[in-house]
Protein backbone atom coordinates (compact mmCIF):
# COMPACT_ATOMS: atom_id res chain seq x y z
CA UNK A 1 0.00 0.00 0.00
CA UNK A 2 1.01 3.80 -0.60
CA UNK A 3 0.80 6.23 1.66
CA UNK A 4 1.38 9.90 1.63
CA UNK A 5 1.66 12.12 4.72
CA UNK A 6 0.08 15.44 3.47
CA UNK A 7 1.01 18.07 5.62
CA UNK A 8 1.59 22.25 6.11
CA UNK A 9 4.67 23.59 6.98
CA UNK A 10 8.53 21.91 7.42
CA UNK A 11 9.90 20.10 10.37
CA UNK A 12 12.23 22.61 12.66
CA UNK A 13 13.06 20.52 15.20
CA UNK A 14 16.01 18.05 14.62
CA UNK A 15 14.55 15.51 17.38
CA UNK A 16 11.34 15.48 15.88
CA UNK A 17 13.00 15.03 12.19
CA UNK A 18 14.94 12.28 13.45
CA UNK A 19 12.03 10.51 15.44
CA UNK A 20 9.89 10.69 11.52
CA UNK A 21 12.70 9.68 9.83
CA UNK A 22 12.76 6.27 12.61
CA UNK A 23 9.50 5.66 11.89
CA UNK A 24 9.47 6.22 8.29
CA UNK A 25 12.23 3.83 7.85
CA UNK A 26 10.33 1.26 10.47
CA UNK A 27 7.53 1.66 7.74
CA UNK A 28 9.75 0.76 4.67
CA UNK A 29 9.16 -3.22 5.40
CA UNK A 30 5.35 -2.69 5.10
CA UNK A 31 4.41 0.30 3.25
CA UNK A 32 5.56 2.82 0.45
CA UNK A 33 5.75 6.27 2.04
CA UNK A 34 5.54 9.72 0.54
CA UNK A 35 5.19 13.41 2.12
CA UNK A 36 3.68 15.67 0.41
CA UNK A 37 4.40 19.37 2.13
CA UNK A 38 2.71 22.50 1.00
CA UNK A 39 3.83 25.82 2.74
CA UNK A 40 2.24 27.47 5.53
CA UNK A 41 0.95 30.98 5.65
CA UNK A 42 2.14 33.65 8.00
CA UNK A 43 -0.65 34.17 10.76
CA UNK A 44 -0.84 37.93 11.82
CA UNK A 45 -0.57 38.24 15.67
CA UNK A 46 -4.07 39.16 16.84
CA UNK A 47 -5.79 37.91 13.16
CA UNK A 48 -9.12 38.04 12.51
CA UNK A 49 -11.85 34.97 12.30
CA UNK A 50 -11.75 35.86 8.44
CA UNK A 51 -8.41 36.02 8.39
CA UNK A 52 -7.57 32.85 10.01
CA UNK A 53 -10.15 31.01 8.15
CA UNK A 54 -8.49 32.43 4.49
CA UNK A 55 -4.70 31.33 5.86
CA UNK A 56 -6.50 27.71 6.60
CA UNK A 57 -8.28 27.97 2.66
CA UNK A 58 -4.98 29.07 0.62
CA UNK A 59 -3.10 25.82 2.98
CA UNK A 60 -6.20 23.74 2.16
CA UNK A 61 -6.12 24.64 -1.52
CA UNK A 62 -2.38 24.02 -2.02
CA UNK A 63 -2.49 20.85 0.22
CA UNK A 64 -5.73 19.35 -2.54
CA UNK A 65 -2.94 20.12 -5.71
CA UNK A 66 -1.28 17.05 -4.33
CA UNK A 67 -4.12 14.77 -3.32
CA UNK A 68 -5.00 12.36 -6.27
CA UNK A 69 -8.75 11.58 -7.13
CA UNK A 70 -8.50 8.25 -6.62
CA UNK A 71 -6.62 7.72 -2.66
CA UNK A 72 -8.99 7.14 0.36
CA UNK A 73 -8.05 10.48 2.69
CA UNK A 74 -8.11 10.51 6.31
CA UNK A 75 -7.85 14.00 7.37
CA UNK A 76 -6.65 14.45 11.00
CA UNK A 77 -8.88 16.57 12.68
CA UNK A 78 -10.29 16.88 16.90
CA UNK A 79 -13.93 16.42 15.37
CA UNK A 80 -13.01 13.69 14.04
CA UNK A 81 -13.70 9.95 15.43
CA UNK A 82 -11.51 8.63 18.07
CA UNK A 83 -9.51 5.15 16.95
CA UNK A 84 -7.17 3.14 19.22
CA UNK A 85 -4.78 1.37 17.90
CA UNK A 86 -6.48 -1.79 17.16
CA UNK A 87 -9.37 0.21 15.32
CA UNK A 88 -6.88 1.76 13.02
CA UNK A 89 -5.21 -1.53 12.06
CA UNK A 90 -8.09 -2.79 11.53
CA UNK A 91 -9.43 0.34 9.17
CA UNK A 92 -5.98 0.27 7.51
CA UNK A 93 -6.79 -3.54 6.85
CA UNK A 94 -9.87 -3.15 5.81
CA UNK A 95 -9.48 -0.43 3.35
CA UNK A 96 -6.65 -2.56 1.66
CA UNK A 97 -8.53 -5.86 1.12
CA UNK A 98 -11.20 -3.34 -0.77
CA UNK A 99 -8.91 -2.84 -3.22
CA UNK A 100 -7.43 0.76 -1.80
CA UNK A 101 -4.38 1.02 -3.12
CA UNK A 102 -3.38 4.50 -1.43
CA UNK A 103 -4.11 6.38 1.65
CA UNK A 104 -3.63 10.12 2.08
CA UNK A 105 -3.37 11.16 5.63
CA UNK A 106 -3.91 15.14 5.96
CA UNK A 107 -2.36 17.04 8.82
CA UNK A 108 -3.28 20.93 9.07
CA UNK A 109 -0.86 23.78 9.90
CA UNK A 110 -1.32 25.57 13.41
CA UNK A 111 -4.79 26.93 12.65
CA UNK A 112 -5.94 23.27 11.36
CA UNK A 113 -7.92 22.04 8.28
CA UNK A 114 -9.92 23.74 5.63
CA UNK A 115 -13.38 23.36 5.01
CA UNK A 116 -13.11 22.15 1.69
CA UNK A 117 -10.27 19.68 2.90
CA UNK A 118 -12.85 17.95 5.73
CA UNK A 119 -15.18 17.91 2.48
CA UNK A 120 -12.61 15.88 0.40
CA UNK A 121 -11.91 13.69 3.45
CA UNK A 122 -13.25 10.00 3.51
CA UNK A 123 -12.58 9.96 7.28
CA UNK A 124 -11.73 12.21 9.80
CA UNK A 125 -9.58 10.96 12.51
CA UNK A 126 -9.08 12.22 16.02
CA UNK A 127 -6.27 11.63 17.94
CA UNK A 128 -7.95 13.15 21.05
CA UNK A 129 -9.60 16.21 21.62
CA UNK A 130 -6.36 17.72 22.96
CA UNK A 131 -4.18 20.22 20.51
CA UNK A 132 -0.63 18.89 19.98
CA UNK A 133 1.45 21.04 17.88
CA UNK A 134 0.84 20.01 13.98
CA UNK A 135 4.94 19.54 13.22
CA UNK A 136 4.74 16.49 16.66
CA UNK A 137 1.66 15.23 14.91
CA UNK A 138 3.54 13.80 12.22
CA UNK A 139 5.72 11.74 14.49
CA UNK A 140 2.37 10.33 16.45
CA UNK A 141 0.77 9.77 13.20
CA UNK A 142 3.75 7.77 11.53
CA UNK A 143 3.88 5.51 14.80
CA UNK A 144 0.46 4.54 15.14
CA UNK A 145 0.32 3.62 11.68
CA UNK A 146 3.64 1.63 12.20
CA UNK A 147 1.78 0.10 15.32
CA UNK A 148 -1.31 -0.96 13.25
CA UNK A 149 1.40 -2.39 10.73
CA UNK A 150 2.74 -4.77 13.58
CA UNK A 151 -0.90 -5.59 15.00
CA UNK A 152 -1.80 -6.67 11.51
CA UNK A 153 1.49 -9.11 11.09
CA UNK A 154 0.79 -10.18 14.79
CA UNK A 155 4.07 -8.79 15.51
CA UNK A 156 4.95 -7.94 18.96
CA UNK A 157 5.20 -3.92 19.81
CA UNK A 158 1.18 -3.40 20.55
CA UNK A 159 0.97 -3.14 24.15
Amino acid sequence: MKITVACVGKIKEKYLRDGIQEYAKRLSRYCRLEWYEVADERTPEGASAAQEEKIQETEGLRLLRGIPDSSYVIALAIQGNMLDSPELAGKISDLGSRGISHLVFVIGGSLGLSKRILKRADFLWSFSRLTFPHQLMRMMLLEQIYRGYRIMQGEPYHK
